[in-house]
């Protein structure tokens, strides 16, 4: 084996070939082998040392194998929808992506009359600029009186989303009010002009919804039962009247209207409701309120509880 020529195409950096390389190139009987009995990786290595040639079959291996992987892998992503979540039957319910943030399709509500009793400074007396409106229960008068409105309990939520993208709105602030079980409108009606029960701001929370601890409103003569908000772009907007973003009402079921009204707190509710209609209603009448009509769950003996979920 000692003398076995070089041959002269000796792939670079090989010329000091070890006994095992010699013997790779001779036959069973201890021959050299021709050239072309040698094999491919020989001939390769006329071109490519021998960790050259190795690496370019590796390098060749791992990328069919990539590509194969590759097609098999598009071809399940082709096939698998991507990942959604759950998101609501309409608009007029939140569901588990309002605290996701999804992006979902809403309405545009409609702009609706503050009416005669906002108490923003659009009409006389401002609540908004007065230590205590911000919170999240409602129900009792804040600095002079502490008076608390009775009536039938109802927690009442609205997610606010962006009409053009779906996608919730956090940090506004949204001013909502509404009159008393008499039909009596805080700060303006006679008998509670000194009240300001049934009033507050909030700011939207990371999934766009604020939530407030009220009671059932009342129905007074030639209106359907209802909430009054404003959309503020911040809460420091909201507290200085600032530009409002939008102006709308919450129109609250008749079957629940109805069954609150049976109630002895709420006289003369359930006659003023048998005069009017959603679709009469001077507000509510365009369209039925169809964006504006809540979801409202509960019974009397216990809370009521309503949501809504609004594009501006």
């Amino acid at each position: 084996m000692e003398g076995q020529p070089a041959d002269p195409r000796t792939p670079p950096g090989a010329g000091e070939t070890s006994t095992a390389e010699q013997e790779e190139w001779l036959d069973a009987d201890g021959n050299v082998l021709d050239e072309e009995d040698r094999g491919l990786v020989y001939d390769l290595g006329t071109l490519f040392d021998r960790r050259t040639a190795l690496g370019l079959f590796g390098a060749a291996g791992v990328g069919l194998l990539a590509a194969c992987t590759s097609g098999a892998t598009r071809t399940g992503t082709d096939q698998t929808s991507a990942p959604t979540s759950a998101t609501p039957s309409g608009s007029s319910e939140p569901t588990t992506d309002a605290s996701t943030g999804d992006a979902v399709s809403v309405t545009e509500v409609p702009d609706e009359t503050q009416g005669p009793y906002p108490a923003d400074g659009s009409n006389g007396v401002n609540v908004l600029d007065d230590s205590g409106i911000v919170r999240s229960d409602i129900r009792s008068s804040f600095g002079a009186s502490t008076t608390t409105a009775q009536g039938v309990p109802l927690t009442f939520s609205l997610t606010v989303r962006d009409a053009a993208t779906g996608l919730v709105m956090p940090g506004l602030a949204v001013y909502a009010w509404h009159c008393d079980a008499d039909g009596n409108y805080s700060l303006y009606s006679s008998g509670v002009e000194n009240e300001n029960y049934l009033r507050g701001v909030q700011e939207t929370a990371a999934d766009g919804t604020v939530t407030f601890t009220s009671i059932f409103p009342g129905c007074y003569s030639g209106r359907w039962p209802h909430i009054h908000f404003e959309v503020y772009e911040s809460l420091a907007n909201a507290t200085s009247s600032g530009r409002i973003l939008k102006t709308s009402q919450i129109a609250l079921p008749q079957e629940v209207c109805e069954a609150v009204y049976s109630q002895a707190d709420y006289p003369g509710s359930t006659r003023n409701l048998s005069g009017t209609s959603l679709t009469s209603d001077n507000v509510f009448g365009e369209d039925g309120g169809i964006t504006q009509l809540a979801t409202v769950s509960g019974d009397v003996s216990g809370d009521y509880v309503s949501t809504l979920t609004i594009g501006i």
